[in-house]
């Protein structure tokens, strides 16, 4: 508090004598003018306050002439000359995304959320329609906000629109997605409900239709990989087993398809888990985690394995039905610490309504950093609709330009599953690295235990168990053979152009970092090899530069094959375990086998 006693003691030179001054306190009062220009002052200083203290515009990273992300201020009345221009920047958006534009309305192409009336809003979009519907496309309206400044009384707002187009060369948009998790997290029941339309019935209902085996019925434990499929037509809504569809039907009827990879997620099925990763080439992964155990089993290991292999993964928290709120928020926060370990590095960003789902799909693509975390139940149906809603956003990875190369390559199949199937022959699945294939075309596949090629013909093609004639590279497909002798084929070996003239390897050499070992990494150790769809035992030869190796420390690895040579890629990942040692790494050079024949004896004729 001021003291008076202080205050009057001033001498009167240095006081001020003001209207408002303590002297004039018991004066006269003061005029009507200068309260009425104190007040104007007063007001003066508020508005300047308020202009000072106003949020600044928000703004986004400014438009990339590359990519299919386009900015637009306003579509409105424009004339034909301008809308055929506006239709042929729609059709290079779509195919930079191979099949999908987000267009941003209201926005500058600095970033500048300017914003719309709502009735300049309404002709944007409807502009918008015309211009989709002119290249073939549908458009779905992701999200519409306000953006207010102060700066009048209207309303103005953003829109964010999905263009959707399946290319002309393609039946529909693919991505696939690794499920991954410890045992009893809900992945199958998860997959199930998703997949088939109902809810879990909380023992295990959803789940039973995507088990292969009887064993895994009565354990309720997934422990081969299986295949499922979730479409979404081109306007957003889900496509699936639901109506008493068919899995053909479903292929018709979508513009895209997630393809579900279900891995087993106990440590004794470990191995059929990493070949599901690198051999089907996924990509993303979904970790799923059970609310009521948090991080436990074969959960770390898993985590580790997708960012070893630089998968992008989505995180899910499922059971929430079974736990208290409390107990949820507990499980996040122990993700949310491990995902922002220096080993991990990632952001977390828990998705809770729909606008934070779309703000997640496209941030996860486009920063290696943003780690999604939902939290659902599959019996009572909690936050489901806000997975889906991010799984029909996800973009694909790759972009129209390397899709382009990949294609440009010679033709080179890798061999995941074999099959026998009545009236049909010997049948190959697998994933289709580089090329095209196409109906009736003649390829080699091996190497053989002699490190021989075998010739072959294609005969038809399915993706989806629906026909194709072409496949195309990055796609999954399955091929028949006829009548080609089953026992001639394993896992490993891959089909490719008769021009490539590959390479087979018995002994190659990788840098490696050793993520752990309980003593020390030798000469003579033996591990398992996982690079791509190859798996086999191999000894370590020797260590340049170095001894033995301890946990984490890096070197260049020869290894060896110890039973038939393998077709090996140069910087093809690879990743190796046995027991607790595991480490990662990528093929630096490989040596080949039988230098000394030519391409023309490698082959033989079946």
């Amino acid at each position: 508090m001021v003291d008076l006693l202080q205050t009057a003691a001033v001498p009167p030179g240095n006081r001020h004598d003001g209207p408002g001054s303590l002297s004039n306190i018991k004066g006269k009062k003061s005029s009507k003018k200068s309260r009425a220009r104190r007040g104007k002052q007063g007001r003066k200083r508020r508005n300047k306050r308020k202009r000072n203290n106003r949020t600044p515009p928000p703004i986004l990273p400014p438009e990339a002439e590359e990519g299919n992300i386009e900015y637009k201020l306003k579509l409105v009345n424009p004339t034909q000359y301008r809308f055929e221009h506006l239709a042929t920047q729609l059709k290079w958006r779509l195919q930079e995304g191979r099949g999908e534009a987000v267009y941003q309305i209201g926005v500058e192409d600095n970033g500048l959320l300017v914003g719309l009336t709502e009735a300049d809003m309404k002709g944007s979009l409807k502009t918008l329609k015309r211009m989709a519907e002119k290249v073939g496309a549908d458009i779905t309206l992701l999200r519409e906000r306000e953006v207010d400044y102060g700066l009048d009384r209207n309303i103005r707002k953003i829109a964010e629109v999905l263009v959707r187009k399946v290319p002309d060369d393609q039946q529909f948009l693919d991505l696939r997605v690794a499920v991954l998790g410890n045992v009893d997290s809900g992945k199958s029941t998860l997959l199930g409900v998703l997949t088939q339309g109902e809810l879990d019935n909380g023992r295990g209902r959803a789940r039973l239709n995507l088990f292969r085996h009887l064993h895994e019925i009565q354990t309720g434990r997934t422990s081969s990989i299986s295949f499922e499929i979730l479409g979404f037509n081109s306007k957003g809504e889900v496509v699936n087993y639901s109506e008493s569809r068919t899995a053909e039907e479903i292929c018709e009827s979508s513009s895209k398809m997630i393809t579900f990879i279900d891995l087993a997620g106990h440590h004794k099925y470990l191995k059929t888990t990493v070949f599901g990763l690198t051999s089907y080439c996924p990509d993303f992964a979904m970790l799923v985690v059970s609310a009521n155990t948090g991080i436990a089993g074969t959960t770390r290991e898993h985590l580790g394995l997708a960012m070893a292999l630089k998968v992008p993964i989505f995180i899910v928290v499922s059971k929430v039905d079974l736990c208290s709120r409390g107990t949820v928020e507990r499980t996040v926060r122990q993700l949310e610490r491990v995902l922002k370990q220096p080993g991990c590095n990632k952001i977390p960003m828990v998705v809770m309504n729909p606008d934070d789902a779309v703000t997640a799909a496209q941030q996860f693509t486009q920063s290696a950093c943003i780690t999604p975390i939902f939290t659902l139940s599959s019996v009572s149906g909690e936050s489901l609709d806000l997975l889906k809603v991010f799984l029909n956003i996800l973009p694909p990875l790759s972009n129209s330009k390397e899709q382009e190369e990949l294609m440009q390559q010679l033709t080179e199949f890798q061999v995941d599953e074999i099959y026998s199937v009545p009236d049909v022959g010997t049948v190959v699945g697998g994933t289709l690295y580089s090329g095209v294939c196409r109906e009736g075309e003649r390829l080699v596949v091996g190497p053989t235990e002699e490190g021989r090629f075998l010739r072959l013909k294609v005969g038809s093609i399915q993706r989806n168990r629906s026909a194709c004639r072409v496949l195309k590279a990055g796609q999954a497909a399955t091929l028949a053979l006829g009548n080609f002798d089953r026992s001639l084929l394993r896992k490993g070996m891959v089909m490719v152009s008769p021009k490539m003239n590959p390479t087979i390897c018995c002994q190659f050499e990788a840098a490696i970092v050793l993520l752990f070992h309980a003593k020390t990494f030798r000469r003579g150790s033996q591990v398992t090899v996982h690079v791509g769809n190859v798996r086999q035992t191999a000894t370590v030869e020797c260590l340049h530069g170095k001894d033995e190796l301890r946990t984490g420390e890096r070197a260049v690895v020869r290894f060896r094959f110890i039973k038939h040579p393998e077709y090996l890629r140069l910087s093809a990942k690879l990743l190796f375990r046995e027991g607790v040692t595991k480490g990662i790494g990528h093929v630096t050079r490989l040596l080949p086998q039988d230098q000394n024949l030519n391409h023309d004896q490698n082959l033989q004729d079946y």
